[in-house]
């Protein structure tokens, strides 16, 4: 008779705790067209033509002309975004960004997306600050707003 194989304690916990940490976020909800540029706004911005409706849903505005909405991760963020979304035309170019680390981790983006969505808005971009505001913004030396 063959005994039941069965996996050590150790190796299990391990197994556990991998598949645990690896569900950082859920799956992103915008696509790859949807990612702006921070060269891009930056020139937009010097240009000042046509500017987009540029609102910060995390920590901080950072970037001139900016609405900041706060984090759109607290309930308190999200309706004050939603309360701003209210006043534009689901048409008008909006771009939203966080900064505060890289999308894989980032509480903020994905509530901002999805009522972004939810109100119908049809021409929105996240800015693609794939590691925070600091090295994809500042660092680069785009204009940052005054304090």
């Amino acid at each position: 008779m063959k005994k039941p194989s069965f996996m050590p304690p150790g190796i299990l916990l391990l197994l556990l705790g991998l598949s645990i940490g690896s569900v950082a976020q859920k799956p992103a909800n915008w696509t790859e067209k949807q990612l702006m540029k921070p060269a891009d706004l930056a020139n937009t911005i010097a240009e000042k033509n046509e500017l987009p409706v540029i609102i910060s849903v995390g920590p901080g505005a950072v970037i001139p002309n900016s609405f900041d909405a706060g984090m759109a991760s607290t309930p308190e963020g999200l309706e004050k975004l939603k309360a701003h979304l209210k006043t534009i035309d689901t048409h008008k170019k909006i771009v939203i960004y966080c900064g505060c680390c890289p999308f894989d981790h980032c509480p903020n983006v994905r509530p901002a997306i999805e009522l972004l969505k939810e109100m119908h808005f049809t021409n929105y971009y996240l800015l693609n600050l794939s590691h925070n505001i600091r090295k994809d913004w500042i660092e680069k030396g785009y204009p940052v707003a005054a304090s």
